[in-house]
Formats: structure tokens, sequence, C-alpha cells
């Protein structure tokens, strides 16, 4: 089982995966060859070739057979394993526990060559149902702390398969980046009795400069201080802490915006590899007054290097002010 290990100095928690350790040479990588529709195991026909589904959206067919619109499944390497107890405990001065969580696979669409541009409102909406449905299936475990919802386009991006999915990843613990988001939110809370995502919305909306769409229900924007050329965020505007509480008219306008904001980045950037993740709030706290979930979209243009990593400094090429102008043209593709 995977071990999960606190750093004493910056109480960070890292996964060692303990029972498949790697040498040297499997570090050494090829690129990943692009699977053909029908040798995908993802692709429709293929059910067999994965582990049996948790969860599918169908039009006929019964489980792990075709006939499925979205379809999820564990990841057949998790990262982390669901059977087990935590079993915190001591080694010396450090601190550890077992690996425990869950790892599954949201496939989005049977179609080996979409993408989010390339989908309808409606087969995206679905997927964003799927997201919510197994995060409040698996909140249910009190083991589970923070569940994170992410994309990985590309292999610069870190997917190893090209077909459209996205991941979900059940952590025993909150991580220390959620934690440090969180309490800057509620410190600002505590000082102004105001979220400050919904201060951004309203200033950036007034402001104009960094806003690439706004609809009734979202806000999209170029945050003031990017880390990445192109970061964008997408921001419900009614505040809500957690993502997995939305309703089904914001699961709708998220599917729309959603859509027409990845066709704006595939038309400027010419569908570049890209990350996404769900910024949302732990799952086992109450409704929280001071924090917002929302999207951030990362495109893959440039690459971290050791100024970033020896300072947390990252440095952006482009004004995110450019970034956003650049998005407001580029319509909807």
């Amino acid at each position: 089982m995977p071990e999960l290990r606190k750093d004493p100095i910056t109480g960070r928690w890292v996964i060692i995966a303990t029972d498949r350790a790697k040498r040297p040479a499997d570090f050494i990588r090829q690129p990943v060859p692009a699977a053909t529709p029908g040798h995908c195991p993802f692709d429709s026909g293929n059910e067999n070739k994965t582990p049996p589904e948790i969860l599918a959206y169908r039009t006929s067919g019964s489980r792990d057979q075709a006939g499925w619109r979205v379809r999820v499944v564990a990841n057949k390497f998790p990262v982390l394993g669901i059977e087990g107890d935590l079993n915190r405990q001591g080694e010396g001065m450090y601190d550890k526990m077992n690996g425990v969580g869950a790892h599954e696979i949201i496939i989005e669409t049977p179609d080996h060559a979409a993408s989010l541009s390339d989908m309808s409102d409606g087969q995206i909406e679905e997927v964003l149902w799927a997201f919510r449905d197994r995060v409040n299936d698996l909140k249910k475990d009190r083991r589970f702390r923070y569940i994170l919802l992410f994309k990985n386009r590309g292999e610069a991006a870190g997917a190893s398969l090209e077909h459209p999915h996205s991941q979900l990843i059940a952590l025993p613990v909150v991580p220390k980046r959620v934690l440090e988001e969180v309490d800057a939110c509620k410190q600002f809370y505590y000082l102004k009795e105001r979220c400050i995502f919904c201060d951004i919305i309203r200033y950036e909306s007034s402001v104009g400069v960094r806003l690439v769409t706004e609809t009734d229900r979202f806000t999209v924007l170029a945050p003031y201080a990017p880390r990445f050329p192109f970061e964008t965020w997408i921001l419900p505007k009614h505040h809500a802490s957690h993502f997995e509480d939305a309703d089904a008219p914001t699961l709708k306008g998220f599917a729309s915006v959603l859509r027409s904001t990845m066709r704006k980045i595939d038309k400027a950037l010419e569908r570049p590899a890209y990350n996404f993740v769900v910024h949302s709030a732990p799952v086992q706290e109450a409704p929280l007054p001071h924090y917002h979930w929302h999207l951030e979209i990362i495109p893959k243009l440039t690459k971290v290097a050791g100024f970033e990593w020896g300072t947390g400094f990252y440095i952006n090429p482009t004004p995110p002010e450019e970034s956003a102008r650049f998005l407001r043209e580029a319509g909807m593709g």
C-alpha cells in the first residue's frame, strides 16, 4: 500500500508509492504513442479493458457494455488505495499514514477524438453531473477530507492517454496548498466580512480589462497575478464554497461557459496541452462564507525551472490584460 509521509519542515504531505518503486532507467521517457481509435481502453466497445464501471450515464446497454455517454471507472494504477485504515503513526521524528484514498477516471465521451471544445453543452453538463455525483458519494466516507477534480490534456500536461477524460482523487488529508488558500480567504473575511472571490468578481466585471466573458451565472477572467500565461479562472457569481452542492441550473450554466472558454483557448493557442483543477472547499466542512469554489485552467505554454522551484515566484511573459484581450477577440471558435 502507498504511504503518506509528512515533510516536518513545510508540513506538506507526499505520497510514496512504496509497493512499486522505480529504478533509474524507469524514468527515461519516450513520447506516449497515440492510441488509435478502437484500440484505446477508454473507447466504446473496450469496456473489458478497464476496471468495472462505478457510474455510467447510458443511452443503451447494461453495466460494462457499450451504450454509455459518460463512464466512471477506478484508475487501473491508483496513487492511493481504497481499502484499509489510515493507521496514523510516528517513525522517529516523522509522521506517516497509510495511503488510503480513491482514484477514479471520468471518461467524458465515447468519441476518442473529441475535446471539450467539440462536445455539446449537454455532453459537458453530464460530465459535470458525474463530477458532482462521485464527490457526493465519496464524501460519505469520513476517511476522506479532500476530493480533487482535475483534467490533464496532452502529454505536456501529464496525460498518458489522449481519449478525453478527467480524474478524481480522494485524500485522507487536506493538502497544504488548499489550506493556504482557504485560510487566506478566511483572514480576508474576518477583516472585511466579505468573500474575497465575490469582491474579485465585482471588481473585474466593472473594470473589464482582465474579463474574458461573463454570463448571468458565471464570470471568466484572467487573474490579476497569474502564475502562467493565459491562466484563466471560471467563477460562479452566486457565492458557494462546495462545487458538489451546485444545482441543476448552475451546472447547465457552467457547462456552457466551460465549453465557450475552451473554444476560445483552443482557437487562440491552437489547441494547447492544459490542466484544469476544480478548487472547492474540504468535503467534510459545512458551507463556508469565506471560500468560493471555482475552476482554474492552465495552458502548458512555459516550463517551471530552477528560479520558480527555488523561490516560489513565477515568471509570466504575458500580462493578464493581454491574455484576456486575446481570448475575448478569439470569439467562440
